[in-house]
């Protein structure tokens, strides 16, 4: 183990940007937080002060000027990430950036050059792959286990909707929430998503309609290599954060279900039942936010490839961009079509 901690800043303290705080001054002891910044100056005051950092800032390029601070964490609004990636990079800092790096190609383009001129490290929180389980699926699909991969279903249901201010920043569902079960996909088949078909309705919530958007979705997944998969998305399940995933394959099937603050099953003369599901992504993903914050950091201290690259936060995105389309258009939509 390196004898000096990895010296972090810390961009954007909002939800996000406090759990990492929380993580990195609590939980992961090679990390060492010596700046946070928000543009909202009290919002990065309260954060220094809950997790014992020793100073804040309301701008970003003071974290960057910093010349103790070997990496950064940007968990800025979306619409900052690829200009602070490419500030970050030409300051010779690594980066760990939240998803996605940006809602259009072009952006997030450049900020990949940026990063690949000056050599320097990126990845991108698609914490989901840090999960246990889905990890343990993978793993099946790598060695066999189930045979030949023929089939996948994700089902990714919030309990609530988000406000509709931040409806109108995310970019639409397929780019704030879609995303993460397209990098699912391609992590948990081991292959790139080729084409898409999608449908999708406003069936919880008038306002994201008012707003352009959908909150309802399936989106039909070929992948190259011949696996064919269905993603279900709705911004509402009043019971709960309902995160499963099964796999089909020519030898068997692996599936995992949700998971649930207790094992208790109570059984009386009318029912059986049990509590309801982990409520949001805080809850049922916190372990996974931790162990990509580790790797993140282990892969600069040991000099080792980052687990989640660039180019795995570029691809959600194209799927994303391809799956858009197939909703305007009502038809499936190639990936080639998006890159051109």
């Amino acid at each position: 183990m390196p004898a000096e901690p990895l010296k972090i800043g810390l961009i954007g303290a909002g939800r996000i940007g406090r759990l990492h705080a929380e993580h990195l001054t609590l939980r992961i002891p090679t990390g060492a937080v010596l700046v946070v910044a928000d543009t909202f100056e009290e919002a990065a005051r309260q954060c220094a002060e809950s997790y014992a950092i020793a100073s804040y800032t309301q701008d970003y390029r003071a974290v960057l000027e910093h010349p103790d601070i070997e990496a950064v964490v940007i968990c800025s609004s979306t619409g900052s990430h690829a200009d602070i990636i490419e500030a970050a990079a030409q300051a010779g800092k690594h980066i760990f950036c939240e998803k996605p790096i940006a809602l259009d190609l072009p952006s997030i383009d450049g900020a990949l050059e940026a990063v690949k001129r000056a050599g320097v490290k990126l990845q991108i929180g698609f914490n989901r792959r840090f999960d246990a389980n889905f990890k343990r699926a993978r793993q099946a699909v790598e060695r066999g286990e189930i045979g030949r991969p023929c089939q996948f279903d994700i089902i990714s249901r919030d309990p609530t909707p988000p406000p509709i201010e931040y409806i109108r920043l995310s970019g639409g569902i397929f780019l704030d929430m879609t995303i993460h079960d397209f990098d699912m996909a391609r992590f948990l088949m081991g292959s790139e998503v080729e084409e898409v078909f999608a449908l999708g309705e406003v069936m919880c919530d008038a306002a994201i309609g008012e707003a352009g958007d959908v909150d309802t979705a399936i989106v039909s997944l070929r992948l190259a290599n011949g696996v064919i998969g269905t993603i279900s998305n709705s911004r509402r399940a009043v019971y709960g954060y309902d995160q499963r995933v099964e796999i089909l394959g020519s030898a068997g099937a692996i599936s995992v279900g949700n998971n649930y603050p207790n094992t208790a099953i109570i059984s009386d003369s009318t029912s059986v039942r049990r509590d309801l599901p982990q409520h949001f992504f805080l809850e049922r993903y916190g372990e996974s936010f931790v162990a990509e914050m580790t790797a993140f950091i282990n892969a600069i201290l040991y000099d080792t490839p980052v687990p989640v690259t660039g180019y795995d936060g570029r691809a959600p995105v194209v799927i994303a961009l391809a799956a858009h389309r197939s909703l305007e258009e009502h038809r499936p939509v190639r990936l080639s079509e998006i890159e051109r």
